[in-house]
C-alpha cells in the first residue's frame, strides 16, 4: 500500500496492525495526518513505549524503506548529510596523474563528481522516493544540529557547493522520536505534528504481547502485563515500556512457562527491570512476598 491509498486513519491502524503494530485512534490519526499533508511526525513519550517500532512497522507496511538516522552528542551536519569519498577521489587523481592527465580544471571537475559523494542518512532520504525517514532520539543531539534539521525538513532540499541542490523528488514520511531528554526547540516542533505516546492500557498491552508473542499462553500475557503496570506505578529509576514487557513475555516463553509464579519472575527479572536499585524495590525486603504482591496486588 502507497501514502496515497492510505484512506483514512482506520485504514493506516488496520495496515499497522497487519503488520504487527497496534495503535490508538490518536496516534493513528496523526499518522495518517502526518502522510497525507507531507509533515514530519514528531513522537514523545518513555523509553520503550513504540516511537522507534511505529517508524519500522510504517516502513513495511508502505513497503518503502527505513532510512534512520540515530542521534547521539556531537552528532554533525556532515554524518548526517554526506561526505566526500576521498580515498577514491585519491586514488583516481594518481591514475589520472599516471595516465598523464594534464588538464586540472578536467581533473578538478570529475574529483566533484556525484560518484564520489558518500550519501548518509539524509541524503539518501531525500534520494530515495518512497521512503520512511526515522531521526531517532533527537533529544540526544546537540541544539546546533536540531537547527540544520529544521532547515533540511522545511523544503527537502540538500545544497552540496561542488554539485548544486538536490531535492526530493517525493519528500520521504518523516518519523522524529524525542524521549525528552532535553526539550526540542519549538522551531521545529512547530513544523512537524506532535504525538505524545503513553504506555498502553493493560488490555491494550495483552494485545499487543498476543500479536507480537502468539505462542504466550493468554494467562502468561495477562501476568506480565498487569505486572509491568504495576511496575510503571512504583517510583522506579526505568519503569518498564513495552519493549521490556515483550522482552519479559518472550523470556518466559523461552523457558516453556505458561503460569508466572514469584520464584520464575525472581530469575528472570533482568529482562524487564535493568537497574539493580529497581530490582531490589520491586523485590522488596523478601523477595517472594514483594514479587506475590506484585503478581495478584496485594
Amino acid at each position: 500500500m502507497t501514502v496515497d491509498q492510505v484512506g483514512s486513519p482506520a485504514e493506516l491502524a488496520g495496515l499497522l496492525d497487519r503488520n504487527g503494530y497496534l495503535c490508538d485512534e490518536g496516534l493513528a490519526t496523526a499518522c495518517f495526518l502526518a502522510l497525507r499533508m507531507g509533515r514530519p511526525l514528531f513522537l514523545e513519550g518513555e523509553a520503550g513505549v513504540g516511537k522507534t517500532e511505529l517508524a519500522k512497522t510504517l516502513a513495511r507496511g508502505l513497503g518503502a524503506p527505513l532510512i534512520r538516522l540515530q542521534c547521539y552528542e556531537g552528532l554533525d551536519a556532515s554524518q548526517a548529510l554526506y561526505d566526500w569519498d576521498f580515498p577514491r577521489q585519491l586514488l583516481h587523481l594518481r591514475a589520472a596523474e599516471a595516465a598523464g592527465v594534464s588538464d586540472v580544471s578536467r581533473l578538478e571537475g570529475e574529483l566533484y563528481d556525484r560518484r564520489f559523494l558518500l550519501a548518509r542518512p539524509l541524503l539518501q532520504a531525500l534520494e530515495t522516493s518512497p521512503s520512511v525517514l526515522l531521526v531517532d532520539e533527537l533529544d540526544r543531539a546537540d541544539d546546533e544540529f536540531e537547527a540544520f534539521l529544521l532547515e533540511v525538513l522545511s523544503d527537502f532540499t540538500i545544497t552540496v557547493p561542488e554539485l548544486g541542490t538536490i531535492r526530493a523528488e517525493r519528500p520521504p514520511v518523516v518519523v522524529v522520536t524525542s524521549n525528552r531528554t532535553r526539550e526540542v526547540h519549538d522551531a521545529l516542533k512547530r513544523r512537524c505534528l506532535y504525538h505524545w505516546l503513553e504506555h498502553p492500557s493493560f488490555e491494550r498491552e495483552v494485545a499487543i504481547i498476543r500479536l507480537r508473542l502468539p505462542d504466550a499462553a493468554e494467562r502468561l500475557a495477562g501476568q506480565v502485563a498487569r505486572a509491568a503496570q504495576r511496575m510503571r506505578e512504583a517510583d522506579l529509576l526505568k519503569p518498564p515500556g513495552v519493549a521490556e514487557t515483550l522482552d519479559w513475555t518472550e523470556a518466559l516463553v523461552a523457558l516453556g512457562v505458561r503460569d508466572l509464579d514469584p520464584g520464575t519472575a525472581a530469575v528472570t527479572l533482568g529482562a524487564v527491570l535493568k537497574y539493580r536499585e529497581d530490582q531490589q524495590r520491586v523485590l522488596g525486603g523478601d523477595g517472594a512476598a514483594g514479587l506475590e504482591a506484585l503478581l495478584n496486588g496485594g
